[in-house]
């Protein structure tokens, strides 16, 4: 059975069972400062099992792209070398948010195992949470598994609940047993059942994990039992096409193959069996949808995950002999194994491609000089590298800690991790964080979601719901305390899409609170930061909230001349132009987005003509809640790491249509003007553009007319005339450093006809030392080439000082530098007038500080030729 096949029977086998089916979300957790990545099936759900979040269905079925390759869960430095680990894989899941539970879960599984995918019942053992009487009873009187192949796992990791087979989501909050379904390999394959002493071994694969979240564990480990329990699964895609295409290595699967095949056909290997191919094989999957969802190689974060899985494909690509860029043909083998299950790979793959190519050929130059200084320090000493050198191979190189790691291992090399870390932490002494993570993630709150009356209103009287000092949760805020109140409503906007935060003021009679910012705690809680001003403020008052209007209007102005402008950029430039990444506040829009060159000032002017004709034409901006699919089918963009749920809404601003939950304008014309500042790159492939609406553009567009004047006076023109009257100045300023350059040849003929005589004769060597007055480096080198042919065999040394620095040439012509070499001979000048330089063996230069040392030093230099001739 193909792996697209496994996929679709997964699918369509829930939907018969009345589950929703959800596309696989992106790899980036929408809104999740938690979470780097999205690792598991059930992170998109996951606000749904903690109760933040409701959905249309309660029974859902998705297949998920997962990447397990940072943080807690990382797979990388197993890829390779085990038949099942992965830094992408697929996991298949079904799920039920206060549905069926226990008895319902076990059935569908085993249906679908030895049913649909035709598995025999007696390759199947099962295990359960040894207290878990329920999950037991149904496999062996309902389901019929024979007792022997149920084995009960007790708590196998140290603590209380602390077990293979129970299953958390944190520390605290929504968890319970689970049961784990795993597949018989046959006596042949060493390695014993789950719980045993070889459990380790490769006999029995686990598939399948039903998880039954059936308690909320709170801080003291006390388990009450959740009002709605559910299910949560998880199967591994290529862990089952593994059983059922009768393989026993994951990469020996139809998907993996055809990718090893094409890995082998780029790097011209004949040995299938490879294990860097399989790491390559592995690594174009995860690196391709990283960037299918947005992610571009980079320094920190996700970027600098994904910059990590490339640079490994590109060492092993190295290993194998393959020194030229390779990696980023492959995208095209794997469109043709996934493209079909995953548009949104087919859609971008050029794009893929073209990211992975550049980030290749950035990284080919280093990679090669990075492995000669490991190959140096190896020679040294073949047994063990110290921290130092594989500091430098992270920080001059690039090389991941773990890229060197591999590299080790595979030598049997001893690292040196500790000596590593210790670099960086000299190196970096506050460690650089790889998101944007503030005080509301880590508040704690259990209550009433904030209703928003923000797109309507930006006043109102609302109650606080409670209060925090610190991270704690108090009573009471007093006068001069920082702190974060919550509203039961309010009509400022909290942090999201990119649009930064309302301030304002929260307050009544004798009491003040100043909002600086507004942060969400939850989806639908919103944390108003700040501080209290004077009075006293607690929990249950009655309170007015009041945004600051001149910074809301001035935000939503920029907010929604960057849709205008998303929509003007891919017209102008393609349909490519995605958003990577954005932040809208009073001041500015800044927007990134994928282009793969710099914009002309062509380009520039036709979005700014475009955004402005939008504004001029004064749309009403109207917004839409609808499904998600039929947002996406009717046009609407998403937008990079942003979470939508199932009901979204759409925002429709003049031929903009984008889903966005931020506030806005009324009407394009209430943005009144808007200009472009600046335009660069940020990485391979992605540009920012920088920009300005209403009264920030009138400033700029005054700042540049007044600059415009200001320069047209200095030269005495008119603005109008100010571009060819800048032309005839050039042309001017052409003519007199031509004049300037023959005047200094004139100089240079002239003082070296002078310094002729000053020439003593040493062995048969005419020798010169001279200084010459006022001269530039230029000028130094005429004349020391107008000496040489004079003197004939010569050893000569031109100086000047001017501002203070010494500058310095040495000129031996080329029947005396068997004798004497130029650039020992400008060092040994240079060294007395505080300096260094050097150069070929007939003409080399140097530089120096201390002016006061140079007579000295030129008189110096007839019998240091002496010794030498």
């Amino acid at each position: 059975m193909k792996s697209s096949d496994i996929r679709e029977k997964f699918l369509k086998f829930f939907e018969s069972k009345g589950h929703s089916i959800v596309r696989s979300s992106p790899l980036v957790p929408g809104n999740d400062p938690t979470m780097l990545l999205t690792n598991s099936g059930m992170v998109q759900f996951k606000d749904v099992f903690l109760g933040l979040d409701t959905r249309p269905y309660s029974r859902a079925t998705s297949v998920q792209r997962c990447v397990r390759a940072g943080g807690k869960h990382n797979d990388l430095e197993n890829v390779g070398y085990t038949a099942r680990h992965h830094t992408f894989f697929e996991m298949l899941g079904n799920f039920s948010f206060g549905d069926y539970f226990k008895r319902d879960a076990i059935q569908y599984a085993w249906e679908l195992l030895t049913k649909v995918y035709g598995l025999p019942a007696e390759k199947l053992t099962v295990t359960v949470y040894f207290e878990d009487d329920e999950a037991y009873d149904i496999w062996a009187n309902e389901i019929g598994v024979p007792k022997e192949r149920i084995i009960r796992i007790g708590d196998n990791k140290g603590a209380r609940y602390a077990s293979d087979n129970f299953w958390q989501m944190a520390d605290t909050g929504p968890c319970g047993p689970c049961t784990e379904i795993f597949f018989d390999h046959g006596a042949d394959i060493w390695g014993g059942p789950p719980g045993s002493a070889e459990e380790d071994g490769d006999r029995f694969i686990e598939i399948w994990n039903l998880v039954f979240m059936q308690f909320n564990r709170d801080e003291a480990g006390n388990m009450a039992p959740l009002p709605k329990p559910s299910i949560d699964t998880g199967m591994g895609m290529e862990r089952l096409a593994a059983v059922l295409q009768h393989v026993h290595s994951n990469y020996e699967i139809d998907l993996f193959q055809n990718l090893i095949k094409a890995a082998a056909r780029e790097t011209g290997i004949d040995d299938l069996g490879n294990n860097s191919l399989k790491v390559i094989a592995d690594h174009i999957r995860s690196a391709s949808f990283m960037i299918v969802d947005g992610i571009i190689p980079s320094s920190e974060g996700h970027g600098y995950v994904l910059r990590r899985i490339i640079r490994r494909a590109l060492r092993h690509g190295h290993k194998l002999g393959q020194t030229k860029p390779f990696f980023y043909k492959l995208v095209a083998d794997l469109d043709l194994e996934m493209g079909e299950a995953y548009p949104e790979l087919r859609n971008v793959k050029d794009r893929v491609a073209s990211v992975l190519k550049a980030e290749e050929e950035r990284f080919g130059e280093t990679l090669e000089n990075g492995m000669k200084i490991l190959e140096a320090q190896l020679a040294k000493d073949p047994k063990n590298l110290d921290g130092a050198t594989a500091f430098t191979l992270y920080d001059t190189y690039g090389f991941p800690l773990d890229l060197t790691a591999d590299i080790c291992r595979e030598r049997n090399v001893t690292l040196d991790e500790a000596g590593f870390a210790a670099a960086m932490e000299q190196q970096k002494k506050t460690a650089r964080a790889a998101g944007k993570f503030k005080m509301a993630a880590n508040v704690e709150y259990a209550g009433e979601k904030t209703k928003f009356v923000g797109y309507d209103s930006l006043a109102h009287n609302t109650h606080v719901l409670a209060l925090y000092a610190d991270g704690v949760k108090v009573d009471e805020l007093k006068a001069g305390q920082a702190g974060i109140v919550v509203l039961d409503t309010t009509p400022f906007y909290a942090e999201s899409g990119g649009q930064v935060g309302d301030q304002g003021v929260i307050g009544t009679a004798g009491m003040q609170f100043d909002v600086e910012d507004t942060l969400k705690i939850q989806a639908d809680v919103f944390g108003h930061h700040g501080v209290l001003r004077e009075g006293s403020l607690k929990v249950g008052d009655t309170v007015d909230a009041q945004v600051d209007t001149g910074k809301r209007g001035r935000t939503i102005r920029n907010h929604s001349a960057t849709h205008l402008m998303h929509k003007a950029l891919r017209e102008v430039l393609g349909s490519h132009v995605q958003q990577k990444g954005s932040l809208v506040d009073p001041d500015k829009t800044r927007f990134d987005f994928s282009h793969p060159q710099a914009l002309t000032a062509d380009e520039i002017a036709q979005v700014e003509a475009i955004v402005n004709r939008e504004i001029l034409e004064n749309h009403p901006t109207q917004s839409h809640h609808m499904s998600f699919d039929d947002a996406v089918k009717h046009g609407a963009m998403a937008l990079f790491g942003e979470k939508y749920g199932d009901t979204v809404r759409v925002l429709d601003i003049g031929t903009s249509k984008e889903l966005c939950g931020g506030v806005h304008v009324t009407r394009t014309g209430d943005i009144g003007l808007f200009k472009i500042v600046s335009e660069g790159g940020v990485a391979a492939g992605i540009r920012r553009v920088e920009a300005v609406t209403g009264e920030g553009a009138l400033a700029l567009v005054q700042s540049i007319n007044r600059k415009l004047v200001e320069a047209a006076g200095a030269l005495k023109t008119s603005p109008d005339e100010l571009t060819t009257r800048i032309a005839q100045v050039q042309d001017q300023v052409k003519t007199l450093e031509k004049e300037v350059a023959a005047l200094k040849s004139k100089l240079a003929a002239g003082q070296g006809d002078e310094l002729l005589g000053k020439a003593v004769d040493v062995n048969g060597i005419k020798v010169l030392a001279a200084t010459m007055e006022g001269a530039d480096v230029a000028t130094l080198r005429e004349a020391m080439d107008k000496l040489k042919d004079k003197l004939g065999t010569a050893a000569i040394v031109l100086a000047s000082v001017v501002d203070g620095k010494v500058s310095l040439i040495a000129g031996v012509t080329k029947d005396a530098i068997g004798k004497v070499k130029a650039g020992e001979l400008v060092n040994f000048v240079a060294q007395q007038v505080g300096g260094k330089g050097g150069g070929r063996p007939d003409m080399a230069q140097a530089g120096g500080t201390d002016p006061s040392g140079l007579p000295a030093a030129l008189a110096g230099v007839a019998g240091w030729v002496g010794e030498r001739a």
